[in-house]
């Protein structure tokens, strides 16, 4: 008997050391979203047994064997993207017009050995079957890889549908921290998700600037309530909970009863999260209502939309934005000029991300072939396309295929956006990479 216990003891010990050990191994190559050390939730109490969305998951289903098809005149390539009938038509139209441009160079240097690629343009309208249909439609039209979408909903949809379909999805547009973490090997995101700007808002507004009493007031929406999320997780966790939070409907137009909600408690400084036109409209009620605090926003205030609508009252307001327009880069510049003699107007935060979403899918096609599977393999391997050097910057993935490149805090004086980098974050978070990577 005293043997046995002994047995027992020893087991009992060495499963509590594995378990010791994993959870080390696991925080050793920690990279998650960029997560910084001083925010990771309950990293200063108790490290985890274990750690998810560290390793990429793989695909083990057959395709790759199936022969390149030999009869094709045109390469198709999909969209998905909101051009009627939704609140984000102007944010899905400089996506698609970015995707345009992407393809149209590559036709002008010969194609896909010398046949053309098409790209076959998809509405999302915003409902979820629909979504889900229009993915359908894609594959039967032998899409071989496709790009979207915006709107948080419909991108969870079309997701599980193109699981089904076992076609690639490049996502330019969805900040939805939870889009990748459902653990479908079929998508990559080439945006920083919600994740980083509240990361960056969060540590600007209470590290830098020393605000403490923050009120909030956002849509009603996923965008919002996603968004919000994240960044009031931070806001705990550095010891500022978030003093009130205002909600209100898509399409309002008067939000003077939120507002005054939230002059009565009196914050020191007020976010804003919604859309370009929502958030001017508030911006410009709650001067007119003589509240004078700072107001910080999400990242959709970087839009002409909102400068236009705003006008003066935007002087001061600080975001974030998912790129530097203005950094020295001669792609940017190049880009900038030749989307701008297309289509007649400055391309914006979603033009530059699908244009590089879209490079990649090309650059894809073209060093594996027209094989779903194995376009899905590079896309998704970590090693062909980490650090690749876009428009938007140095591209760089976590093991859950999110972009976590450098983002940029964007602050309006006189008029004009002026950008800098959220390094401050950056540098607290986990630089070691994972192995492999």
């Amino acid at each position: 008997m005293r043997s046995i216990y002994y047995l027992a003891t020893y087991l009992v010990f060495a499963f509590l050391m594995l378990g010791t050990g994993t959870a080390k191994a696991q925080e050793s190559k920690l990279m998650y979203g960029n997560t910084p050390d001083s925010v990771f939730p309950y990293n200063n109490f108790q490290k985890a047994y274990k750690y998810h969305f560290v390793e990429p998951i793989e695909f083990h289903g057959a395709g790759r064997e199936k022969p390149e098809p030999t009869n094709l005149d045109e390469v198709r390539i999909g969209f998905l993207g909101p051009l009627d009938n939704s609140p984000l038509v102007p944010l899905g139209q400089q996506m698609l017009n970015g995707s345009l441009l992407a393809i149209e160079e590559a036709n002008a240097a010969g194609g896909y050995k010398g046949i053309p690629y098409k790209l076959m343009e998809h509405n999302d309208v915003g409902l979820w079957g629909a979504a889900a249909n229009e993915v359908i439609k894609m594959d039967d039209e032998g899409v071989w890889v496709w790009l979207g979408s915006i709107d948080d909903i419909v991108s969870h949809v079309a997701l599980r549908a193109t699981l089904k379909t076992e076609m690639m999805m490049v996502c330019t547009g969805d900040p939805d921290p939870t889009f990748t973490e459902t653990n479908i090997p079929w998508v990559i995101r080439v945006i920083s998700d919600d994740r980083q700007s509240g990361y960056a808002l969060a540590d600007y507004i209470y590290n830098q600037k020393g605000h403490d009493r923050v009120a909030v007031i956002r849509t009603n929406s996923r965008y919002g309530r996603v968004g919000v999320m994240e960044f009031a997780g931070v806001a705990v966790r550095l010891g500022h909970p978030i003093r009130m939070e205002e909600r209100f409907n898509e399409g309002e137009t008067d939000f003077k009863m939120q507002l005054e909600n939230i002059k009565k408690s009196n914050p020191d400084a007020i976010l804003i999260w919604a859309s370009a036109n929502e958030s001017a409209l508030i911006l410009k009620q709650l001067r007119e209502m003589g509240m004078e605090q700072p107001v910080y926003g999400s990242d959709r205030m970087v839009s002409s939309q909102f400068m236009e609508l705003a006008g003066d009252v935007a002087n001061g307001v600080v975001t974030t934005c998912q790129y530097n327009p203005n950094a020295d880069n001669p792609a940017l510049k190049q880009f900038q000029a030749a989307y701008t003699k297309r289509f007649g107007v400055e391309p914006e935060v979603f033009a530059a991300h699908a244009y590089d979403g879209m490079n990649l899918i090309l650059k894809a096609v073209e060093e594996v072939g027209l094989n779903r599977v194995l376009i899905r393999d590079v896309l998704s391997d970590l090693k062909t396309f980490q650090g690749y050097e876009g428009v938007t910057g140095k591209i760089i993935f976590d093991a859950s295929w999110n972009d976590i490149g450098e983002i940029f805090m964007a602050e309006v004086e006189n008029g004009e956006f002026k950008f800098f980098p959220a390094a401050q974050m950056k540098e607290r978070g986990h630089s070691k990479a994972m192995p492999g990577y």
